[in-house]
Order: structure tokens, then C-alpha cells, then sequence
């Protein structure tokens, strides 16, 4: 795997989110991946299987959509 890519597989069974409904999950998922970042100070190589864990949940579009949010500071979630 060559670097900067990211090797998808599914996010493991999680007893939070018990429903077929995995919204919640994803948007868990995504926070976790933005706090991992900003305990590691920014250091995305760091989160890598947090990030793995949330591409592998989320709609892609959701994620880019968070994406540009928090670069315009204007993400309703966890701000890094």
C-alpha cells in the first residue's frame, strides 16, 4: 500500500449502536478521528485507523462535507 492510502474495511461491531440506522455511528466515528488529531497535534499519520474506521462508515460525501466545514471553521462537531 503506497502512502497516503487508505485500506478500507468495516468498522468493527460497536454495542452504542445497536440499530440498523448507522448515522449516529458515523458521526461518532468522524469526531473520534478529529480528537485523535488533536491530541496528536495535528498529525494526521497518527489517526490513521481512526480515519480508517470512519471512511469505512460514513458516506463519502458526508466526510468531505465535514471536511470542508472544519476548514472553514464552521463544523458543528468536535473542533480541532
Amino acid at each position: 500500500m503506497g502512502e497516503g492510502e487508505i485500506k478500507l474495511r468495516t468498522s468493527p461491531e460497536d454495542a452504542r449502536f445497536p440499530n440498523t440506522n448507522q448515522a449516529q455511528h458515523c458521526w461518532t466515528r468522524y469526531n473520534e478521528w478529529v480528537l485523535c488529531q488533536k491530541r496528536a497535534g495535528g498529525d494526521a499519520s497518527a489517526c490513521t485507523a481512526a480515519r480508517q474506521l470512519t471512511v469505512s462508515i460514513c458516506p463519502n460525501d458526508w466526510v468531505e462535507n465535514w471536511d470542508e466545514q472544519r476548514e472553514n471553521g464552521n463544523f458543528a462537531g468536535v473542533q480541532s
